[in-house]
């Protein structure tokens, strides 16, 4: 009997290793990434890298150029994103590109990021798979869409996942971008702005007839007079029953006692 139990907790425990150790495309702990279909369309967020690498400054080849632009895709499901990069390093890719949870801060520290935006706390391992973008970190982009591995980099790709709408997590017009060698160094980042924010509402028009033209006097009419009845007087009835049946009571109470 005991043998049999302990085969059986052997067994679960050697599963349950097993699970921890897979590749398969896992959840975050708050599930996959919902699709965001309410995003207001029309607001263009954009961050563009700064002159100087954070990494290795004195770099006389410069900083990477290029940005990030993204807007709401017409139906207000998802985001557009567009990507363009150039004057890479000469090593180190292919480069990974992501969403931060913090923005850049006054010194340009792109350590002070943080992590990708995450909102279903999932975490950077095992990596992404590509075929199921609802079980990657929101913010993975390169995971998701493709490493950059050309000079120049161009994209343009739809993530159902992020958003345009502020108070939500897969918001990122609040945050930033960091681009990384393939070992994760990060080499430089920035902060997205709302460059563009066009109302695609349509307005209302404006009346184009002129308003009525209203009289130069206008007539006063005399209240009619209507009859009315006197006032209803409080004749204190309620009071007397409810002394009435007071009275009652105690008579009753009384021929009890005797």
């Amino acid at each position: 009997m005991y043998t049999s139990l302990i085969t059986v907790v052997s067994t679960a425990f050697l599963a349950l290793a097993s699970a921890q150790n897979t590749t398969e495309p896992i959840t975050g702990l708050r599930g996959n990434a919902t699709v965001i279909e309410n995003n207001p369309v029309g607001k263009v967020y954009t961050a563009t890298l700064p002159e100087k690498p954070f990494f290795n400054p004195t770099n006389p080849k410069g900083n990477v150029k290029g940005s990030i632009s993204a807007t709401a895709n017409p139906n207000g499901i998802g985001v557009k994103f567009t990507v363009k990069f150039e004057n890479l390093p000469t090593s180190g890719g292919p480069f990974l590109y992501h969403l931060h949870d913090a923005p850049v801060p006054a010194d340009g520290n792109c350590t002070k990021t943080l992590a990708h935006a995450d909102p279903f706390i999932r975490g950077e391992t095992p990596a992404c798979n590509a075929t199921l973008p609802q079980t990657c970190q929101t913010g993975d982009l390169s995971g998701k869409y493709g490493s950059i591995a050309s000079d120049p980099f161009l994209a343009t790709y739809s993530d159902d996942f992020a958003s345009t709408l502020p108070g939500i997590g897969a918001f990122f017009g609040n945050r930033s971008f960091v681009i990384h060698f393939a070992n994760k160094t990060r080499i430089s980042c920035a902060n997205f702005t709302l460059v563009s924010s066009n109302d695609t509402t349509t307005p209302v028009p404006y009346p184009t007839t002129k308003p009525t033209t209203l009289p130069s006097t206008v007539p006063v009419m005399s209240p009619t007079p209507t009859a009315s009845g006197p006032p209803v007087q409080f004749t204190g009835g309620a009071n007397a029953g409810a002394a009435s049946l007071l009275s009652l009571t105690a008579v009753f109470g009384l021929f009890f006692l005797l």
